[in-house]
Formats: C-alpha cells, structure tokens, sequence
C-alpha cells in the first residue's frame, strides 16, 4: 500500500455500508482518520457496523440525520448507490465538503495501476476478458470493482506488477477526484440510470470521468462506432485506440477479412472466438486492446478467446442437450440487452421471456426475433409478451409460472440445432430477488434435463 498522509487525522463520514462501505471505513481508520460511519439499517440488524464499532469507529445507524453536516466532517466517502439528492450529500455539496466513493481511495492508496472500463453495456464480459488475458499472460492481473472485490481493499494489497483490472459504474465515477487509469476502456453509451441521473447529460459525463485525469503517456480504448464515445473520445489527453467492428481503425483492433486484428497484427479467426453475438465481438476487441497494450502474447489471448464462453447470467453458455444449446442471459432485465443477444445466434431460438412489469410494452422486440420459433413466457409481463409473439406469427406460445417450468416446457418446442435462450427482456422482482437467482435456476432445470 502506498504510504499517505491524505486522510491523517481528518474528520470523515462514511456514508452508506455494504462491502465498499466496511472496507472504506476501516481503511481511513488505518490511515488515522476520525471516522464516523452513517447508514440505514439499524444497529441490530447490522453486523458490519457492529464490526466497525468493535475497531473504535463512531457508528450512526437508523436514518441519515441532516445534523450530522454541523460536525464539521472534511470528506464524505459516499456508497455509489446512495444519490445525489440524498439531502445529507446535497447539503454537504453546498457547503463545499467533498464527496468521493471509495474507488478515489483505492487509487490514493494503490501502489499498482489501473486499467478502468466502463459503458453501458459490456463491462463486466470485457472486464473479465481483460483479467484472463493477463492473467493467461502471465502479467500478474488483479479485479476490482462491480465485478470482483472492493477496489479500495484490492489497492491495500497491490504490488507495482500489478495491474488491476476494475469495472466502474457511472455512479462510482461521479465520486472521483484524481482517479487515473493507466488504461480507459469505453465500451458503449446508451440511455440507462436516468432514474438515478437528473439527464443523459450527466450520465454521459459521468461516464466521460474515466478519463478526465488521463495523460499523453495514458491510452483510451473507445468504440468507434458510437457517435457518442467518439465526441467523449476528442476531449482526452490519453492516446486514442479505436476498436471497431464496421471500419478497419489503423491505430487500433477491427475485424478484416474474417479475422479480429489489432495494429496491423492478425490475432485470431472470429470463427474460433467462443462468444457469440457482434456485441460480444466488441468487446472482445477492446479486451485485445487492452491485452496487446499491455504486452501479452498473441497465444495468451487466443487461449482465452477460445476458451471463454461467458460470464455468468451474461449470454452464458450452459449445456449442450441431444443437439440443443442452453444459454442464460438472466442479466437481460431489459429490451436492449434482451435485443442483443437474440441477434446473436443465427440458428432457430426458443426464447424464454417475463418477469417484473414496469409498464411498458415490448414491440420494440420485434426487429430482434425474426429467427425465434417458440415462447415461453413467465411473470408478470408474460400477457404482453405473448401479444408480440402472436404478432409476429409465432405459433408455438406456451405460458409457464416460472423459470423451472419453462425449460422443460421450451423443450418440447425444440429440434435438434435449435437453441435454447433464457433472455427475459425483465427484472426479475415479480418472481426472484435477484436476476442471479433467476438464472441459477434456469440452469439447475437444463441441467435435470440430462
């Protein structure tokens, strides 16, 4: 860990727990900060904060009281999933107290650098890919972030070899200061958390902080096939490398002649690669980026491609069944996603979809599932689902009452090639406390079918 006097003796509110939450505070109490911790659960129900207060820090539980602004804090470390019109973060703005989240921290501490990828989509499957490319090299990476252990408790134990690799929200970027990533990676830019942004406007700046601090000596891997990451893309200092799926980009990875390359340099056959769909191309080509940058060998990374069939809940492969192929793409809790990997597969689809109703309908489908045969629908939205489905002339509909009944149930519906796609285009709240949860199911009953 980096030796710092930044937090000697400064009086800091650790806002909100969760795992970054007791990290962050037990941290800055090593650093020799005057910590006091501040979060909803009550006190009983609430071993972190139980824990923390056996260390000697001040604990606060129940509410967020507004007078703890009188008690003359320095920073506030912010939870990234508490907003900002939290009236205790807003009154602390407007008295001019900084507010970061823990992942400024993680870097004052960090004796290694970061490569850091955001975007809307994409980023825990091109976090990964990073990870096992360097690891696969020998490169000696470490994950952080939403995808892995809390950045600030990885930085604590990072070496100057290493290199940590870490997804980053857009609600964890409002909460930087000086956060500078050796390596930016930009994914994609679509609408997303404007429950949670007061615009796109400040979502896409939001997500633009990746690399506001960057230098000359710093890249940007950026796709350059969104008008939007190119306009964020002009405004670096870093070097720019392009990935494209659409344009061969000298200066960075693109497809050519059947084959993903990157300056030039031929890496693999995009037959060979094991993820399907283009989305997932894209983020193959910006893993390669950030592997070819970091000097791993073209064998390391075509280890991996192969190899690699999905991160869990996301377009995950999961059996192959008298000749049909399972997928679980629970993580899709929305249209696009849902979208996205409907467009991935060439061969017939029965498409397991439903869940949670948020009040919308789902002809925007309807470009995507031109090669769906059959529906199994489930959850509160199935009514509206199957509406598209009939529209569409889909004659094989089948209702279900949950995830379990469906695989058996889509089955049926199934001929050898076909492929088997739990997408559910929903959240998963109507049935399931978590889309993980979902998709664990979903794999347990493909699994009994065997």
């Amino acid at each position: 860990m980096k030796e710092t006097a930044k937090y000697s003796e400064k009086k800091i509110l650790v806002l909100g727990l969760a795992k970054s939450g007791v990290i962050a505070a037990s941290l800055l109490h090593k650093l020799g900060a005057f910590v006091t911790v501040n979060d909803m659960k009550p006190l009983s129900e609430n071993p972190e904060a139980q824990g923390l207060l056996e260390q000697g820090i001040k604990v606060i539980c129940g509410s967020h009281p507004i007078e703890l602004l009188d008690e003359g804090f320095e920073l506030i470390v912010k939870n990234p999933g508490i907003p900002y019109r939290n009236p205790i973060v807003k009154g602390a703005l407007e008295k001019g107290i900084p507010v970061i989240t823990e992942v400024e921290l993680a870097y004052q501490i960090s004796e290694a650098p970061f490569i850091g990828i955001t975007g809307t989509n994409g980023k825990t499957t091109t976090t990964t890919l990073i990870y096992e490319m360097l690891k696969t090299g020998e490169k000696s990476p470490l994950v952080a972030g939403n995808i892995g252990t809390v950045a600030s408790g990885v930085a604590e134990n990072a070496k100057p070899d290493d290199s940590i690799v870490i997804e980053l929200s857009s609600f964890q970027l409002m909460g930087i200061d000086e956060f500078r990533p050796e390596i930016s990676i930009v994914t994609n830019l679509y609408d997303a958390h404007l429950d949670y942004h007061s615009s796109k406007q400040e979502y896409v700046e939001a997500k633009a902080a990746i690399t506001k601090n960057q230098i000359a000596s710093d890249f940007m891997i950026f796709n350059a096939d969104q008008d939007l990451v190119l306009s964020m893309a002009k405004k670096t200092k870093a070097e720019l490398v392009p990935f494209s799926a659409e344009v061969k980009h000298e200066n960075g990875a693109y497809v050519e002649d059947g084959a993903v390359s990157f300056r030039g340099e031929k890496i693999i056959e995009v037959s060979e690669i094991a993820l399907p769909g283009k989305h997932n191309l894209e983020n193959v080509l910006a893993a390669i980026s950030a592997a070819k940058l970091k000097g791993v060998a073209n064998e390391a990374i075509q280890t991996v491609l192969k190899t690699f069939y999905g991160v869990e809940h996301r377009l995950q492969f999961v059996a192959t069944i008298d000749h049909r192929r399972f997928y679980n793409d629970s993580k899709a809790t929305n249209i696009l996603a849902a979208s996205k990997a409907l467009t991935s597969f060439t061969e017939p689809v029965i498409l397991l979809a439903g869940g949670l109703d948020r009040g919308n309908e789902f002809d925007e489908l309807k470009p995507a599932m031109e090669n769906v045969k059959a529906v199994i629908t489930f959850g509160e939205t199935a009514e509206k689902i199957e509406r598209v489905a009939k529209e569409l002339g889909i004659a094989n509909i089948k209702r279900v009452d949950n995830v379990e009944k469906a695989v058996p149930a889509a089955f049926e519906f199934s001929d050898e090639g076909d492929c088997i796609l739990l997408s559910p285009a929903c959240a998963s709240w109507d049935q399931y406390k978590t889309f993980e949860q979902r998709g664990d199911i979903f794999m347990e009953a493909v699994h009994k079918l065997k």
